[in-house]
């Protein structure tokens, strides 16, 4: 076993192992359950890290909250376990890798790789899927009131006896019974009951299905044909909607599966990363990215202008520049541009983005100003250093729905803030001018934030 070291992230230590020493990087995502040192009792997981290991090396960690990891209060965001996975791969001084993620690490995989292009070089997705609930156009899973029963009838099946064993059972059916001691162990050791009915309420509203195809890194997507976790047409789903992704499943019955049927999905993983690592190496510039955009206007400001006069105008306007600047630096933002009374900035993360929206209508009031905000979260194209393309079309579009104060956003940004406290109003179905399809808008419900609602709209 590896030696157990930390990573700051924040204020929280994030535990990791290093093993191997191949000539490039893979980053175990890890699933559920995770302890970077029991771990390595599980034959599957031994398995797979000795085998990582002959050719990698491999960086495996504990998800905050889990294993070794800080308890930390609350359920992390998908962009704050992607602060940890980047702190992670600093302290263990790895610039760029493949990442391997793991059934509910399946997410934030993606989302990374879409969003940080230059620190990924593949992506490998064993056992996940795109979402979690049942939809219209999305035919798996439970409904929400179905899911939530599932939810609270696991964490009293959690606090009785026996639930680990039962779990493993259920998890990997063909295992042996070492096999599932060592599991049942991991799954004490991983988590608690409480912990673990936080993150399944977290990971419910999670729905990837409009990032998977910012993803441009070479993928494989990997699932077990009898996977009675996750059926294996979610992850033929998941397949379908990345660019380019390759998909292979196995006839193994489980969502675990056991070390006498790990080879054959090693031997997919083992030539798959060699063959992308070689082309990484040729130096493939990345000219799109996932980015969440900001557009902010200034209501009224004509009359406003006209109002105060030149002199006056002028004065204000620049307060309200080093206003937003100032928020902007705060949430991590990236000012890309600046026309007259409004502001066109990118972040990495939408809940930063949210929260830097409302932080900046909110200050802007002390200036006798009102601001309307948009966000949407898509592929952008990497122009000059600078960002284009039809997702910052479709963020600007969306801001110029919104009313006075308020905050409006995308579904897609909705859709990737699941933990963050964040809650929203509906807006209805839009047409946006000059952008395809109709668009479902949300509001930011400030009083989530401990703000109050714009007084327009009180």
């Amino acid at each position: 076993m590896a030696e157990t070291s930390y990573a700051r992230s924040g204020d929280v230590s994030i535990a990791y192992q290093v093993s191997g020493a191949g000539a490039f990087d893979v980053v175990l995502i890890p699933p559920a359950a995770s302890h970077v040192e029991i771990c390595w009792e599980v034959p599957v997981f031994r398995a797979m890290f000795e085998r990582l290991g002959s050719f990698a090396r491999v960086i495996h960690f504990d998800k905050r909250g889990t294993g070794m990891s800080d308890r930390v209060v609350g359920v992390p965001t998908l962009e704050t376990r992607m602060d940890d996975v980047r702190a992670v791969m600093d302290a263990a001084g790895s610039r760029r890798a493949a990442l391997l993620g793991w059934s509910e690490g399946v997410a934030m995989s993606v989302l990374f790789a879409a969003t940080y292009p230059d620190r990924t070089w593949a992506l490998v997705l064993y056992g996940g899927k795109a979402r979690q609930l049942r939809a219209p156009d999305y035919a798996w899973g439970l409904s929400e009131g179905e899911m939530l029963r599932a939810i609270a009838e696991g964490r009293a099946r959690q606090e009785k006896p026996g639930w680990a064993e039962e779990a493993a059972r259920s998890g990997s059916p063909t295992a042996t019974e070492l096999e599932i001691a060592a599991l049942e162990k991991l799954f004490r050791y991983s988590s608690s009951p409480g912990a673990d009915e936080a993150f399944a309420r977290m990971n419910m509203l999670i729905d990837i299905r409009n990032v998977a195809p910012a993803v441009r890194v070479p993928t494989l997507v990997l699932h077990n044909t009898m996977d009675g976790w996750v059926a294996v047409e979610r992850g033929r789903d998941l397949a379908r909607r990345i660019p380019g992704a390759t998909f292979a499943e196995f006839p193994t019955e489980g969502h675990i599966t056991p070390v006498a049927d790990i080879g054959a999905v090693l031997d997919e993983i083992e030539p798959f990363l060699r063959d992308a690592w070689a082309a990484a190496e040729s130096g493939q510039d990345h000219d799109r990215v996932l980015s969440t955009v900001l557009f902010t206007d200034i209501v009224d400001a004509t009359a406003t202008a006209a109002e105060l006069g030149d002199s006056r105008w002028r004065e204000v306007l620049e307060r309200h520049h080093a206003v937003i600047r100032r928020e902007l630096a705060r949430a991590r933002g990236k000012e890309i541009d600046t026309a007259g009374d409004g502001f066109f900035a990118a972040f990495d993360g939408p809940a930063r983005a949210i929260r830097c929206a409302c932080a900046i209508t909110e200050a802007v009031k002390g200036l006798g100003l009102d601001v309307r905000a948009g966000l949407h979260t898509g592929e952008c194209e990497l122009v000059d250093g600078k960002i284009a393309g039809i997702a910052v079309h479709t963020g600007a579009r969306v801001a110029s729905q919104a009313h006075p104060g308020e905050v409006l956003v995308s579904g897609t940004v909705k859709d990737l803030v699941a933990g963050s406290g964040i809650q929203f109003e509906e807006r209805g179905v839009h047409d946006l001018k000059g952008i395809p399809g109709e668009w479902h808008l949300f509001a930011v419900a400030r009083q989530s934030l401990g703000l109050s609602a714009p007084a327009s709209i009180v």
